[in-house]
């Protein structure tokens, strides 16, 4: 059966996203191989978590680096579970984090939106079950 194995993140700069990625939100470092022209394959992933990674792409042309930041137009596009919503808020927020708004309770779950470095909007969300 098919699976989503990554996530393409349009990015500015490789080092500056890895810094933010594993300090701030402690993914783990998954890949970080050079390719052919400077390029780099870059493969960022949850801490422990198993499911989509994302690849951190470095904008090539003006049209990429344009979208950098606002790949979906301003709209939550990427959405982090955790299994304890408080103590994930309480890390990312003394890391840095920017949180859009306090957290909530949906039907769904506890959830909170924050960007990443570059402004691109997340869900962090403990799911009911």
């Amino acid at each position: 059966m098919p699976s989503i194995g990554l996530v393409c993140l349009v990015i500015r700069d490789y080092d500056e996203a890895i810094g933010f990625y594993v300090h701030s939100l402690g993914f783990d470092l998954v890949e970080d191989s050079v390719l052919d022209g400077g390029t780099r394959w870059v493969v960022v992933a949850p801490a422990g978590a198993g499911g989509a990674a994302l690849l951190l792409a470095r904008a090539a042309t003006t049209e990429q680096l344009a979208r950098v930041g606002d790949q979906t137009g301003g709209r939550v596009s990427l959405f982090l579970h955790t299994d304890d919503f408080d103590r994930d808020f309480e890390r990312f927020v003394a890391a840095g984090v920017t949180f859009l708004e306090e957290p909530r309770h949906e039907a769904y779950g506890t959830v909170a939106v924050f960007e990443d470095l570059y402004g691109n909007r997340w869900d962090l969300i403990e799911q009911r079950i």
